[in-house]
């Protein structure tokens, strides 16, 4: 199968670290370093996040369709569910849960009504989407 938009790159920063990252989300806390491959966020122009920035919603929509990619955005996110009353700056730290925002926001954009996803902006970000996130989405429409 053709990988268009180089998804491998993911699996292949995710493979040593994922279990470990899991189960450190799991107790409420995260590695930052490795942020950028295991919550991606959109390529904006400005602080981009590098080898591992989505470049469009459809490569968004290609990592959520990936079993293995999805599934592992996914049961990231699901692990944060039981931690709705912690603080997400005490989980993340300021510039990761501005990351985790952003990530959030540009995957619930690919997979619309999508309920885990939706449901974290309630837990952590007040119903509320990134603007930088939202705005680049929109601009690339």
């Amino acid at each position: 199968m053709a990988d268009e938009y180089d998804l491998r790159r993911f699996i292949r920063a995710q493979a040593p670290v994922y279990e470990k990252t899991l189960g450190c989300l799991r107790r409420g806390t995260m590695e930052s370093s490795y942020m950028k491959f295991i919550f991606p966020r959109l390529a904006t122009g400005h602080d981009l996040p590098g080898h591992y920035a989505i470049s469009s919603l459809d490569e968004a929509r290609a990592y959520l369709s990936s079993p293995l990619l999805g599934g592992r955005y996914r049961e990231c996110v699901g692990a944060l569910l039981p931690l709705f009353a912690a603080d997400v700056l005490a989980v993340f730290g300021e510039a990761d849960a501005r990351d985790l925002h952003a990530s959030l926001t540009l995957f619930s954009a690919a997979a619309p009504r999508e309920f885990l996803l939706e449901t974290m902006f309630e837990v952590w970000f007040g119903g509320t989407v990134d603007e930088g996130t939202a705005v680049a989405i929109t601009c690339m429409s």
